[in-house]
């Protein structure tokens, strides 16, 4: 397959858990095939961290207001990555007002983007439910507890890998049960397990899925 030309569209979900591998699949991808690439959580973690700027007070004007300001050059802001923010960041999630907001923004990301990778917890069954190729990873407890550790270390020396473990295990379980927008997998979905799976080899897998997806939308392009 040569590089993907002009005439092509293709719109790529990914979904899963935290720390599950759909942000560092969705980037390999996209970089593969030159595809734009949006991180849904890093929108929540920004609403979340400017509450917290806001000494955690927040309602539909603050968030709205917080949404239009959003660029994606603020979505590299390290402080987004702290325990603090990940926590408020799954409280205001369960908001209405602040889906509806941050949609708003996937949508217009989405449409202005004729090849692109949006990544998060509810991309293929509620922003791109028409989606070219929807994928949704899993992992292991175990193994996504050592990725994230590795990840907050960095940013609290004090953080322990039982810690980390137990709030993965909290986060999975509010985002199964919400009643907004849980995290499911859709039917049309290709399961993606990266438990036992290295850089390397969860990209020769992802870029045979979505060869084999361009394929069967285009042929032999």
């Amino acid at each position: 397959m040569r590089k993907l030309n002009k005439e092509i569209e293709f719109r790529i979900a990914a979904d899963g858990s935290s720390a599950s591998g759909k942000t560092t699949g969705g980037k390999l991808i996209a970089k593969k095939f030159n595809m734009n690439f949006l991180s849904s959580g890093t929108l929540y973690r920004f609403c979340a961290l400017k509450t917290l700027e806001n000494k955690n007070k927040y309602n539909a004007k603050f968030i709205n207001k917080v949404s239009k300001s959003i660029t994606l050059k603020k979505l590299k802001n390290k402080k987004l990555y702290t325990p603090e923010v990940a926590k408020v960041s799954s409280i205001i999630a369960k908001k209405p007002y602040v889906r509806s907001a941050l949609k708003s923004f996937q949508k217009n990301f989405i449409k202005k983007s004729r090849l692109v990778v949006v990544e998060g917890r509810d991309i293929g069954s509620k922003i791109m439910v028409r989606a070219d190729l929807k994928l949704f990873f899993t992992c292991s407890i175990k193994e996504k507890a050592k990725r994230r550790f590795k990840e907050f270390k960095t940013l609290n020396k004090n953080i322990t890998l039982t810690q980390v473990e137990k709030a993965l295990i909290q986060r999975d379980k509010e985002d199964t049960k919400r009643k907004i927008s849980p995290l499911i997998m859709t039917k049309n979905a290709v399961l993606v397990d990266t438990t036992k799976l290295n850089i390397k080899q969860m990209e020769a897998k992802l870029i045979n899925l979505v060869k084999i997806s361009i394929k069967e939308k285009y042929g032999n392009i």
